[in-house]
């Protein structure tokens, strides 16, 4: 037996014995090496968290939402507008009607044109104003009236007959019709000085031909 060699036990089941009864020194749970490792273990394990977690993406915000853009108002389906009908019409009358209807609604209310009465001059997809007078087969132009003794109803007048005002010409009669339309007629004459194109100076001039 050389020096320093443990020595060999007598036989193989007594070497057995031996080594599942005495475990190693370096697995000895009371040495310091094991608990050395165990706490590089639990470090490790530690920094491998630290990392996994700041490795997540960060979240980015939203985008403000784009607001929408508003909703034309459209007129309420229970307003109304009374209109009177007359001339060459079956049957001629005040008629109530919804809001946002055409003249051809209000001709079809009346029974329709007689027979033979020219439309031609009729805007029959123009939108009703409230307490306007629709006439119906009456000669329309500058020639049937005199503006210099006339005065105009502002919410009944046709374009045509708007022109018959001074230094109101056919986009001018246009904007005052529109207006009447969106701003569901004029209630005073002063509204004119709201239609574009109409100054100081043509207002002095056209209020005291026409009425509301």
């Amino acid at each position: 037996m050389r020096p320093g060699w443990a020595p060999i036990p007598p036989s193989f089941e007594a070497f057995r014995q031996a080594v599942t009864t005495r475990p190693p020194a370096s697995l000895d749970p009371g040495k310091p090496g094991l608990r050395i490792l165990i706490a590089l273990a639990v470090l490790a394990a530690v920094v491998a968290g630290v990392i996994a977690w700041r490795s997540q993406p960060t979240p980015e915000p939203l985008p403000a939402p784009i607001p929408s853009p508003p909703v034309p108002s459209s007129p309420s389906p229970t307003a109304k507008v009374t209109v009177h009908i007359t001339g060459k019409v079956h049957k001629p009358g005040l008629y109530t009607l919804a809001m946002g209807a055409r003249v051809a609604d209000a001709l079809t209310a009346a029974g329709g044109p007689l027979r033979g009465t020219a439309m031609s001059s009729v805007n029959l997809a123009r939108r009703l104003v409230d307490g306007e007078q629709i006439v119906i087969g009456a000669p329309s132009g500058p020639t049937q009236a005199d503006p210099a003794t006339t005065t105009l109803d502002l919410n009944s007048a046709t374009p045509d007959q708007l022109e018959q005002l001074p230094g109101v010409g056919e986009v001018l009669a246009a904007r005052i019709a529109d207006f009447r339309t969106t701003h569901g007629g004029f209630t005073s004459i002063d509204q004119l000085r709201e239609v574009s194109g109409i100054g100081a100076k043509k207002y002095e001039e056209i209020k005291g031909k026409v009425h509301v």
